[in-house]
């Protein structure tokens, strides 16, 4: 038996897997790391906690499974999120400013006539979400800092980018063309660094990773800096097309969505980029060893499991994330309480980056249960706005990440969509898909087809007839909320 090593660095904690090479996960280790609010709609990371985290979490893993069988390393990472790192010392100057943070609203306000030009070389819309404002927000505010970035001592990079300058003790400076294309500073066209966009937002283009194919035998890992091993790192996406390419959606039309901290619905549109007037983003998905490029249309929702992460630690209504489907469940509707989870702005596909939370409906008998299901209702109907937009309607639906163990949830988002939702036997295909690119970048499994045998089912929620009234009127009374909650900040 061969085994892969599979590191998701996501925007609450680090997961790591032991995947066969049968597709099947035989360890899992988990650790949080800290999060910080330093002013309203701010939102940054410690690099080092990410560090730390990672190698407990790989540590967990590492006591529970034979690390004789692993034959390479697979990454997938939050994206959007900017690090920067001192090529020597590999510390960081600064903390890392996270994709929920909102403090470039006001640079993009004030850009807005460059957002056509933005749209058309990078399939984005200029936005706060993206890493470009925040390096130039960097530059605008700390000139010290940036300095060393103009000098060549700071290296740019996403989650990804730094995590693999610190598994190897600081010798490649690399990424890919899922996490590249995020910054808002890559041209998906060329498939490549735009020298345009760096002059726009005055970020020097060979401070910036270089990019590779997303499998491959690229780079080796220190032994001496990360836990005694010495492995290829072969897989690297962003988590979203990692979890794309983890539910074995390689042919057009395949979609997916994952509930992570925001939602992200992915549909695969093929070998050409495919554009939207309706609020989606146009990027890779994966780039092969030989340059061929898969492309994907995303919506992109920015709160859903933060939502509830909300509800446990600053409401303190709930214990655990694992309480809200019983607790929703003690209550046969929201009895019209509506929560529109916009504490980080609107993503997809409003993209109002001064909405804020909002909860309408409540009266003298609303208790803690009726705001825990109107949170679960409101991801559904987040994941119902953006699939409307998409631009040809799925026949089903496949879902993964934390949340889709919550069964209440999938049959609100089979009744909001009228469609079948499929939930497959290990809902964290992000962690997934990183060791199936790496598992193809070192021979694990040789083609699509292989991988697509160990995709299994869990379970499929069908909608009910009898409550598709019920959650169109729902529905409306979203649709007016989401109304009230815009333009607030």
């Amino acid at each position: 038996m061969t085994s892969i090593l599979a590191i998701d660095a996501g925007t609450t904690g680090v997961t790591a897997l032991i995947v066969t090479d049968k597709g099947e996960v035989a360890a899992r280790g988990y650790e949080e790391f800290d999060q910080h609010f330093p002013s309203p709609g701010w939102v940054e990371h410690v690099p080092e906690g990410i560090w730390q985290a990672t190698l407990e979490a790989c540590r967990t893993v590492l006591a529970a499974h034979d690390r004789d069988d692993l034959v390479g390393i697979g990454i997938t990472n939050q994206r959007e999120t900017v690090v920067l790192w001192d090529r020597e010392t590999l510390g960081s100057p600064r903390r890392a400013i996270v994709w929920q943070d909102r403090r470039t609203t006001a640079m993009c306000s004030a850009m807005s006539s460059h957002d056509a030009r933005v749209r058309e070389l990078t399939g984005l819309r200029l936005d706060p979400y993206f890493t470009a404002t925040k390096l130039a927000w960097i530059k605008e505010n700390e000139p010290h800092t940036w300095t060393h970035v103009e000098s060549g001592r700071y290296a740019i990079g996403t989650v990804d980018s730094y995590l693999i300058a610190r598994m190897t003790r600081g010798l490649h400076h690399v990424s890919d063309v899922s996490n590249a294309s995020r910054t808002m500073l890559f041209d998906i066209g060329a498939n490549d660094w735009s020298d345009e966009l760096c002059d726009l937002f005055g970020v020097p283009r060979d401070a910036l990773p270089e990019i590779g194919p997303n499998w491959g035998e690229g780079v080796v890992t220190d032994p001496r800096s990360f836990l005694d091993l010495s492995l290829p790192i072969a897989g690297v996406a962003g988590d979203q097309q990692a979890a794309l390419f983890g539910q074995a959606a390689f042919d057009i039309g395949d979609s997916k969505c994952t509930y992570g901290t925001g939602s992200f619905v992915l549909t695969n549109t093929g070998s050409s980029p495919q554009r939207s007037d309706s609020g989606l983003l146009t990027s890779p998905g994966w780039m092969s060893p030989s340059g061929e490029v898969t492309y994907v249309l995303e919506g992109s929702i920015f709160v859903t499991g933060a939502a509830v992460q909300w509800l446990r630690d600053g409401l303190q209504i709930i214990g655990s994330a694992a309480e809200t489907e019983a607790l929703a469940r003690t209550v046969s509707s929201s009895e019209g309480v509506v929560f529109v989870p916009a504490l980080t702005g609107l993503g997809a596909p409003h993209w109002d980056p001064d909405a804020r939370g909002t909860i309408i409906g409540i009266t003298r008998g609303t208790t803690r249960a009726h705001i825990v299901r109107a949170t679960l209702e409101a991801i559904a109907f987040e994941v119902r706005d953006v699939m409307a937009t998409m631009p040809t309607p799925v026949a089903s639906l496949n879902v993964d990440g934390g949340a889709a163990a919550n069964n209440l949830l999938c049959e609100l988002q089979a009744d909001q969509l009228g469609v079948d939702v499929s939930r497959p036997r290990y809902v964290e295909t992000t962690g997934l898909g990183a060791a199936f690119l790496a598992g193809l970048g070192v021979g694990v499994w040789s083609s699509f087809d292989e991988i697509r045998e160990t995709w299994a089912l869990d379970r499929t929620f069908s909608p009910d007839p009898s409550r598709r009234g019920a959650a169109d009127e729902a529905y409306a009374s979203w649709t007016e909320a989401v109304k009230r909650s815009r333009q607030w900040a």
